[in-house]
């Protein structure tokens, strides 16, 4: 046994490998047959090559035990579909809808919103896309539905965790690179009023150009620093309600066919919108997004305004986590959580020193735990520069994984182990239960699939 189980028959995270944005890259080219029956869900030929491509495009090399892996994990998502049907799992239509529109919209991003771009690489239209994998989709959310219904509720027990950690064989305990925790308080610059007002004059300029009649496309491609959508003409695409920053989906929605609005601003800038179309929750617009120019003096005015905060908690004037809830960004998820940073990794506190991003590694290196860095710039996913400080909650020196230092992470491994070992119990009582054919070729093929109910002659 493994403190870190990389590799279980009935691992949960890999129950779900048929994941929509493979679906999108997949078309069967395969003579088809099916190869599995487990109740009212079937499982193609088809299916089963496409996820072995996939997945051979991501690793260079699969064995055949590994591609008779995924076509058990297929069993085991088919019998999930079915059993959430018999346990009358809901799924709500709008959840569907939901979730959807987020991964198509994820897409188009990548896009550049460029329609024209989908449409020839998926060769079918948004909506047929949508259409086509919604029930693939649904399928998948039932899956995850059920399997969070089952597992939920397991708990771990301090006792239960020590036991784990004492089965691991003493040469296989992993060995764990220094770690840090750090918190952090996130400071964006203000634009100054001259800067706002030259960007609202600029935009006034323009919304007086579109009253006058002139083209909306031909004014956000020449003038909107939005570049993704400047290139389409301004055009955001459909889009559902919820999904746009409120101010502009507040005045997006109120606007008739074809109208364009006043200067709206937002998080972003400022804008002029207009409406070209709407379909119950969904509309499509298209915007010009001029956005106020910082400059050096906002910057330096952040930079000073940061360190003297610091200042305050260094006089002990002022907590490190009142400062986060008067002063950071709301927006990060940092805030929430007091100012502690988790590791998008591992979903946990802890950061080898090794993974850190190179300004924050360089800020923390030389502090002692508790103490507060200097103000440091960094750059959002926009390229926009923003500031923040750091707190050394904790660092580890390299070492041998124990209860001690370790009980956290141990903790998670023991649960995680507990909630693979009660599905496994679970599915063992609930499959003899459900009618299951395999084609006797593949069957041979595969004898991790031996006990999965008879063979279809």
């Amino acid at each position: 046994m493994k403190l870190q189980i990389n590799k279980m028959k009935f691992n949960i995270l890999l129950f779900f490998i048929l994941i929509i944005n493979n679906s999108f890259s997949q078309e069967s080219k395969t003579i088809d047959k099916i190869i599995g029956k487990i109740g009212g869900e079937i499982i193609l030929y088809s299916d089963w090559n496409d996820q072995v491509s996939y997945i051979k495009e991501k690793q260079t090399q699969l064995s055949e035990e590994d591609q008779c892996a995924i076509l058990e994990n297929m069993f085991i998502q088919k019998f999930m579909i079915h059993q959430a049907r018999l346990d009358s799992v809901e799924v709500k239509d709008e959840e569907i809808d939901q979730q959807l529109e987020a991964r198509i919209e994820q897409i188009l991003q990548y896009m550049e919103n460029d329609t024209k771009k989908f449409e020839a690489y998926y060769g079918q239209t948004v909506n047929q896309v949508r259409e086509k994998f919604r029930d693939d989709l649904m399928n998948q959310m039932l899956s995850e539905r059920l399997q969070q219904k089952v597992i939920g509720e397991v708990t771990i027990t301090p006792d239960e965790t020590e036991l784990f950690f004492k089965k691991i064989p003493k040469d296989s305990l992993p060995y764990f690179n220094s770690e840090v925790e750090i918190s952090e308080i996130v400071y964006k610059p203000k634009v100054n009023p001259t800067e706002v007002q030259k960007a609202k004059d600029k935009l006034s300029k323009l919304l007086a150009r579109l009253n006058q009649g002139e083209d909306f496309a031909k004014l956000a491609s020449t003038y909107s620093d939005d570049l993704g959508s400047a290139k389409n003409g301004g055009n955001l695409g459909w889009i559902k309600r919820g999904n746009l920053v409120p101010e502009f989906e507040a005045v997006a929605f109120n606007l008739e066919k074809d109208s364009i609005s006043g200067i709206v601003e937002t998080e972003f800038g400022y804008h002029v919108i207009q409406l070209l179309g709407r379909r119950g929750n969904n509309i499509n617009t298209r915007h010009i997004l001029i956005k106020p120019q910082y400059t050096d003096d906002d910057y330096t005015l952040a930079e000073k305004y940061l360190d003297s905060i610091r200042t305050k908690m260094l006089h002990d004037t002022m907590s490190f986590e009142s400062a986060v809830r008067l002063f950071s960004d709301k927006k990060t998820e940092s805030y929430h959580n007091g100012g502690q940073v988790l590791n998008p990794k591992t979903g946990n506190s802890y950061f080898e020193v090794a993974d850190l991003e190179p300004d924050i590694y360089f800020a923390i290196d030389a502090l002692k735990v508790g103490e507060i860095s200097k103000a440091i710039p960094s750059k959002d996913q926009d390229g926009k520069k923003y500031y923040r400080i750091f707190k050394l909650r904790s660092r580890t020196d390299p070492h041998k994984a124990n209860l001690k230092q370790d009980y956290s992470k141990i903790q998670a491994a023991a649960k995680e182990n507990k909630k693979n070992e009660y599905f496994k119990e679970w599915i063992d009582r609930k499959l003899p239960k459900v009618y299951i054919e395999i084609d006797p070729i593949i069957k041979s093929q595969c004898p991790n699939l031996s006990n999965w109910g008879t063979t279809n002659n």
